[in-house]
């Protein structure tokens, strides 16, 4: 089953560039029968409750609130957004039921970060080859900077951002393949470079920062280990980064106003909170609400906030806004104990300032992430394994 659980996540990841709406489906679809299986399998002996199931569970009822009360300025997209937050709860509680497993828990770790691995040589290798053709095949339109399966450059660094850690931690605490996830955390922070997303540039460094602070302030590897294993990836992010070319990050840096847009996104959002705090306009409805509210015409049709957390709250009202923002909180802890999950934490940061969490595939990939911290039974860590 966990092999099912990750081919579906994975299909989700591979199909984000196809149009129309089939791969969401077959992604929700596939993560509710899974769910299903799950449920029944544990059914008689439940494991214990965690919190993440809360906050997840209040967006389904929540959602489920506006639609059945009227709240909601448009049913039609509430009942897309409904789907979407029931396909991420199916996605934490299958998670968090295989997880129970340490084997599987391992396995699922070691899955997620060679997955990524090689989107990020496939997508790095295509952003210099493909001429915009995704998977050297599809042609795209209109689009910049298409990383492997993904179209969207800030959506690939939040997907990279998740499981980076994962690769800086087993570089410094794997006796054996150290050198192997050195590489692996090289290329994909090289990935984030050729991406040129400021954000993603930002929290990709601070993580590798993070973690090897952290590594070394809880004693899981001597300072010595942790200077050798430092001066290895600092040297192939060096050659990895040089490869790839800093030209446009630094472009994209150096951008005079680089919230330009997003801050009057984020007036008009805020003016929305103010409208509805307490229930919101309806979860999946703020590119139908933001007109009425809008202080900037860009002439082109304004799809997110660029801003999860305000899009929630102006969606949800100000409860929604809190039951995420407790889910965050919780997060805290299980990321830095332990240390390979921080990931978790720069994905929340970067919905700051833009909207990873907008497409179910992408989410799900937090979100597993989250069961994974949920269900870690060992708070002081060991050698990263699941090879």
């Amino acid at each position: 089953m966990p092999y099912l659980l990750a081919a579906v996540l994975f299909f989700g990841i591979l199909t984000l560039w196809a149009p129309g709406y089939w791969p969401v489906a077959v992604f929700e679809v596939g993560m509710f029968g899974l769910a299903v299986v799950a449920l029944f399998r544990w059914g008689r002996t439940p494991p214990r409750f965690v919190y993440p199931l809360a906050p997840l569970m209040f967006a389904v009822f929540w959602g489920l609130f506006q639609w059945g009360t009227g709240r909601t300025v448009s049913p039609f997209e509430t009942r897309i957004a409904l789907a979407r937050w029931a396909a991420l709860l199916a996605v934490f509680v299958t998670g968090w039921l295989l997880f129970q497993d340490q084997r599987v828990h391992r396995w699922f770790r070691s899955a997620m970060l060679w997955f990524g691995f090689l989107v990020a040589v496939e997508a790095t290798l295509q952003v210099f080859t493909a001429g915009g053709k995704i998977f050297w095949i599809f042609q795209t339109e209109n689009i910049v900077r298409v990383m492997g399966p993904i179209l969207y450059y800030n959506h690939y660094a939040a997907f990279i951002e998740a499981v980076l850690p994962l690769a800086i931690y087993g570089s410094m605490t794997s006796k054996r393949d150290s050198l192997l996830y050195s590489c692996m955390a090289a290329a994909m922070y090289a990935s984030v470079i050729a991406a040129a997303s400021r954000a993603g540039f930002v929290l990709a460094s601070t993580e590798i920062v993070v973690v090897t602070a952290l590594l070394w302030l809880q004693g899981r590897t001597s300072g010595r280990a942790v200077g050798r294993s430092l001066l290895r990836v600092v040297l192939l992010l060096a050659v990895f980064t040089t490869v790839v070319g800093w030209g446009r990050v630094w472009e994209r840096l150096e951008t005079p106003d680089p919230f330009a847009t997003r801050r009057e996104f984020n007036i008009s959002s805020m003016r929305m909170i103010a409208a509805r705090p307490g229930f919101g306009s309806g979860l999946g409805t703020w590119p139908v609400v933001y007109p009425a509210y809008a202080i900037i015409d860009t002439g082109t049709f304004a799809n997110r906030a660029h801003a999860d957390w305000l899009e929630w709250t102006a969606e949800g009202g100000l409860p929604f806004g809190i039951a995420m923002a407790t889910l965050f909180v919780w997060c805290l802890r299980p990321a830095f104990g332990s240390v390979w999950g921080v990931g978790v934490v720069a994905v929340f940061l970067h919905a700051i300032v833009d909207y990873p969490f907008s497409r179910p595939a992408l989410a799900g990939w937090t979100v597993v992430m989250i069961a994974l911290l949920a269900t870690r039974t060992n708070p002081a860590g060991a050698e990263f394994e699941g090879r």
